[in-house]
């Protein structure tokens, strides 16, 4: 899925969400909650960044979507393989790569997930999941 379509679907299901807005990382487009990111999608190209290509398993062209995940959820999803991927550099950290067949219903939840185990406990119980 080409990176911009993949920010415009993202950024439709995390600015529906109290407070949240979205930003330029440092690669890629990253929305937050306060100061912590709860979703953050990067293009990989050649093989860079390299942290995401090696974590995703690809060198790309591809677009990945990491977000946070937590208990049987962090480990199912961490032990489904493609087109799920762990990172190393937070334990409760995923990745997805967005494929032209994603499903989106399910990206919704994993995003709106991620922005309620980060959010202040106020604006997560607004959150109608």
């Amino acid at each position: 899925m080409p990176f911009a379509d993949a920010v415009a679907r993202v950024s439709a299901i995390a600015l529906d969400l109290p407070d949240a807005f979205e930003e330029d990382a440092w690669v890629g487009t990253r929305w937050k909650i306060r100061t912590k990111t709860f979703a953050h999608v990067v293009p990989i190209e050649d093989g860079k960044p390299h942290a995401y290509a090696t974590a995703a398993g690809t060198s790309g062209p591809a677009t990945v979507l990491t977000f946070r995940a937590v208990g049987e959820d962090l480990a199912a999803l961490t032990a489904m393989g493609p087109p799920f991927f762990k990172p190393v550099w937070f334990r409760d950290i995923v990745g997805i790569e967005l494929t032209d067949d994603v499903d989106w219903t399910e990206v919704a939840e994993l995003v709106t997930d991620s922005y309620c185990l980060l959010a202040p406990k106020k604006l997560a119980a607004a959150v109608r999941r």
